[in-house]
């Protein structure tokens, strides 16, 4: 990568940096068995307090496919973690909802993530991170607008 690089692209090339290094830390304190992918569909629902949600609207909300989505959701209902119920809607169509053991799951995972970040903590200023929040927030609800 060069200074003559599109700025954006600098950008986006560091975000991507900083997120390879990050996952894979945080990979690295998962409960056995369970995924990232698996984690972030945990973190989705709770976050957003989300009561179910389709596969579909989960696969376009992660950018995947939903195949991709479908297998991920059918190894986290094996485990405990979803439960997959008909959609009284729409009968064809299905609904995810997280399990109170998939929300114990995700404060687990938390939990374990406690020593990675406080290693970054250690290394970042709580300043410097205060300040880039809401730029990121900003820029990932300008992106996400794009994709509608």
């Amino acid at each position: 990568m060069t200074s003559k690089d599109p700025l954006a692209f600098q950008v986006f090339n560091e975000i991507g940096i900083i997120s390879q290094l990050t996952s894979a830390a945080f990979a690295a304190v998962l409960p056995k068995g369970v995924t990232i992918a698996q984690f972030t569909v945990l973190n989705h629902f709770v976050r957003l307090e989300l009561e179910s949600q389709s596969p579909a609207k989960l696969a376009s909300a992660f950018q995947i496919t939903r195949p991709t989505m479908t297998s991920t959701l059918a190894r986290m209902e094996k485990a405990g973690l979803v439960t997959i119920k008909a959609d009284p809607q729409d009968r064809r169509g299905k609904l995810v909802s997280v399990t109170a053991a998939g929300r114990r799951m995700r404060e687990t995972c938390l939990e374990r993530l406690a020593e990675p970040l406080a290693e970054a903590n250690a290394v970042l200023a709580p300043a410097t991170l205060a300040q880039l929040l809401p730029l990121l927030q900003d820029i990932r609800a300008k992106l996400d607008r794009l994709r509608d």
